[in-house]
């Protein structure tokens, strides 16, 4: 079978044990050991050659890399941005090389939703918008939403507005954050895509509190809020997928998910669908579709937000590629 990045990573990880294993996933992000400790969750009865092939890869992988430059933070940062283009590999350094960037917003990268909302809460919007500009978008969509409903369209707005972060302001989030991790230190100005970051939080909210916030944005700001919808990952984006990214995506959708998805989208979308799936499994879904009863809305955009978290979770994982905005990835 296919393996995603995350599984063939759990199976190397399996089988180098428990110290190795342990060893290695220190040096990776929260979001990564996430999707691997589940991914080692769900492995059941992996084959030896399977293991093996896996093994394979990863020494090819380790053969082929170069000596030259290795360490060398200026040809890292060279590399990723000609691969992943500006925007993304900034951030993408930005989690590779947090030297650069708070230690106290590395302590909560770590903590559930809830936990952050809680030390947060009564800060400064400004703060917080800096504190969620630092965090994965699921993760500050998680706390955005536990916020006062009162600042979640300032704190939102301020996201949205943030370019560049003053060292000031980075160490006054590590005097509100407590943080014990380091001594004060010179440090550059930290570029933010303030744009995306609010457009990847509100992409993760629920879709009552996402069109509430929107529509409050709208009063304060017009054009800011016009650039964030641009930017915005929704379901019809999913046009954009090749047909092998589709597939892709479609193995990994419940029918009883697509069945409720697909309704009230435009015919050209239903039909992409359609037509990569076998011919009986799309003459099954539009059977199921024709007998399914009236659907609530909000159980259509549940259901489609469902499909866009995992077309999202593949794309992190490199399995497909969901081309948005000036030709950055998601």
């Amino acid at each position: 079978m296919d393996l995603s990045g995350a599984q063939r990573a759990a199976i190397f990880l399996l089988g180098i044990g428990e110290q190795g294993a342990a060893a290695v996933m220190k040096h990776m992000a929260p979001k990564e050991v996430q999707r691997i400790g589940e991914a080692m969750a769900n492995l059941s009865d992996v084959p030896s050659e399977q293991v093996v092939s896996v093994v394979q890869d990863f020494t090819h992988s380790v053969n082929n890399v170069s000596p030259i430059g290795v360490g060398a933070p200026a040809f890292t940062r060279r590399v990723m941005i000609q691969a992943l283009g500006e925007n993304r590999a900034r951030r993408v350094l930005s989690s590779m090389m947090p030297e650069n960037g708070s230690k106290g917003v590395e302590a909560l990268k770590w903590m559930d939703a809830r936990s952050v909302a809680t030390l947060i809460k009564n800060e400064h919007p400004q703060i917080i918008a800096i504190i969620l500009a630092s965090l994965e978008g699921d993760h500050a969509a998680g706390v955005l939403a536990l916020l006062s409903e009162s600042t979640r369209t300032d704190i939102v707005m301020r996201v949205a507005k943030l370019q560049m972060i003053d060292p000031s302001a980075l160490k006054e989030l590590d005097e509100v954050l407590e943080s014990q991790l380091g001594k004060s230190q010179k440090l550059p100005p930290t570029a933010v895509d303030g744009l995306s970051t609010a457009a990847a939080i509100l992409n993760n909210l629920d879709s009552p509190i996402e069109s509430s916030v929107l529509e409050e944005m709208g009063k304060l700001d017009a054009g800011v809020t016009e650039k964030v919808n641009e930017l915005m990952f929704v379901f019809e984006n999913l046009m954009d997928l090749d047909d092998r990214g589709m597939q892709r995506l479609i193995r990994e959708i419940s029918v009883d998910s697509l069945v409720i998805a697909l309704r009230g989208v435009d015919q050209e979308l239903q039909e992409r669908f359609f037509k990569n799936m076998s011919t009986r499994a799309a003459d099954m879904l539009k059977e199921d579709m024709e007998a399914k009863g009236p659907v609530k809305v909000s159980d259509v955009e549940e259901a489609q937000k469902d499909i866009l978290s995992i077309a999202t979770r593949l794309a992190s994982e490199g399995e497909l590629f969901l081309g948005k905005g000036d030709g950055d990835f998601v």
